[in-house]
């Protein structure tokens, strides 16, 4: 039987040997083939991405839509031209859409009835009965100091060209891969109107009843230094995750209640797998886990999926520069203002973008998750066993049970076993579980939260 070895496996080992008889060791098992798109991410070319969006002056979404070389319409085409371009190499997979809706007057941030264009790319899944579909985006509009100015200079070239500049190295590199799973890269419009562009996706993705397995939103993801703080960091990225979802049912309270299942939504576990596969794949940085859906009464792209029901998180950079977000360019004091590219670290932006390869890439190439997991319950006892079914499609090579204590962030074991059901010498009074399916070359898929069954 092949053998895995996780970090967290290997750290229990160690932890089990005295000191004075080994010598730290740090074992971390990759997929070659992951690791080598991984290692054709470019930060030159996200530079060059970053740099021709800030030359259409603006991207407001209520700007021009007529002129060749500024503007949202500009931005829009050269988005979808530079899919058309990737698409034209990857064999027929890539297919660039064009999903627009009209936005009717509100009052508030849309001043007149205006067309809003989200351009999207499918990767088309390689194995025609996996319906599974995963989400990368970031959002192609900009906004100066002045929420409805949609004439100034509005270069954006943090936010969020750096994000767009990620889904198009994405696309661009794991274009060139076949995947049994379909994977969509989107750059939103309309996201500094309210959220529009991602809400109408959303909801779409509700109506159609796709299943979308997971939304990783890419949201200022080139800044490292911060006004004020003066702090300088391009080793730590945050990912925000809801935890208690936000159109729970009576029945999903009934659940979570009884089974104290306040730190395991979707979402969460979701981030919890980001920060596990994340840091696998990716050298010299640290995924921070940020306990909330986004930053303190702020919201983003992903908020309109966790409306829908869907799994979704946002990546952001460790620390704002306030100096440089949603203002006019200008000098002030000495001081300058302004989203300009030569502000943004990209260096930086490759690493998340990388994580962003590498989560996509194991949860897209993974078995789908076990089914109906649930934890025994029909007696009192001081051991554990957990029951699920295989799940359709490709069979798993075996599953991980994940363990932590209550009080822990992120799992501290992984149990593997080829069987569907397991008991386990730990109690579910002092432990939480997940079931997670692991396939030959270790792909694992998200982890499932049990539920009682008797």
């Amino acid at each position: 039987m092949k053998k895995y070895f996780t970090p967290l496996l290997v750290l229990t080992l160690l932890l089990s040997i005295p000191a004075k008889n080994y010598a730290q060791v740090s074992i971390i098992q990759r997929d070659s083939k992951i690791s080598d798109m991984i290692n054709k991410i470019s930060a030159a070319n996200l530079e060059s991405y970053v740099r021709k969006m800030v030359s259409f002056k603006t991207r407001h979404t209520l700007s021009t839509r007529g002129d060749a070389e500024k503007g949202i319409g500009a931005a829009c085409n050269w988005v979808r031209s530079e899919f058309e371009k990737i698409g034209s190499e990857s064999g027929g997979r890539l297919s660039v859409i064009l999903d627009s809706v009209y936005l009717e007057p509100d009052g508030r941030r849309i001043a007149r009835k205006t067309l809003l264009t989200n351009v999207m790319a499918a990767l088309k899944g390689s194995d025609p009965d996996d319906k599974r579909i995963f989400i990368v985006g970031g959002h192609l509009d900009s906004r100066n100091g002045e929420t409805n100015d949609s004439v100034g200079l509005a270069p954006g070239a943090n936010d969020d060209a750096s994000g767009v500049a990620a889904v198009l190295e994405l696309a661009r590199v794991m274009s060139a891969v076949k995947f049994p799973a379909t994977i969509i890269f989107v750059a939103f419009s309309g996201e500094e109107q309210g959220l529009n562009g991602s809400a109408f996706l959303a909801k779409k993705a509700k109506t159609e009843n796709w299943n979308l397995i997971a939304m990783l939103n890419n949201d200022m993801i080139g800044n490292s230094y911060s006004n004020e703080t003066l702090l300088k960091d391009n080793m730590q990225v945050r990912v925000f995750s809801e935890a208690i979802p936000v159109n729970e049912t009576d029945a999903m309270k009934n659940i979570r209640q009884s089974t104290n299942a306040e730190n395991d939504g979707a979402s969460r576990q979701l981030a919890r797998y980001i920060k596990e596969i994340g840091e696998r794949y990716v050298d010299r940085i640290e995924v921070k886990l940020i306990y909330r859906n986004d930053r303190y009464l702020r919201g983003g792209d992903h908020t309109p999926f966790n409306r829908e029901g869907f799994t979704a998180v946002r990546f952001c950079e460790m620390n704002e520069n306030y100096n440089y977000q949603h203002q006019n360019v200008r000098i002030e004091n000495g001081v300058n203002y302004g989203d300009l590219p030569e502000y943004v670290d990209y260096e930086y932006a490759r690493k998340i973008t990388s994580i962003n390869l590498a989560v996509l890439s194991n949860l897209a190439l993974a078995p789908r998750a076990p089914e109906s997991v649930g934890i025994l319950v029909s007696g009192l006892t001081n051991s554990t066993t957990l029951r699920w079914k295989t799940p359709a499609g490709k069979i798993p090579k075996g599953y991980f049970i994940l363990m932590r204590e209550t009080f822990q962030p992120m799992w501290e074991k992984k149990i593997f076993t080829e069987k569907n059901e397991i008991t386990l010498p730990y109690s579910k009074d002092n432990y939480f579980f997940a079931v997670q399916s692991v396939d030959e070359d270790g792909h694992e898929s998200l982890p499932v939260w049990p539920v009682p069954v008797r």
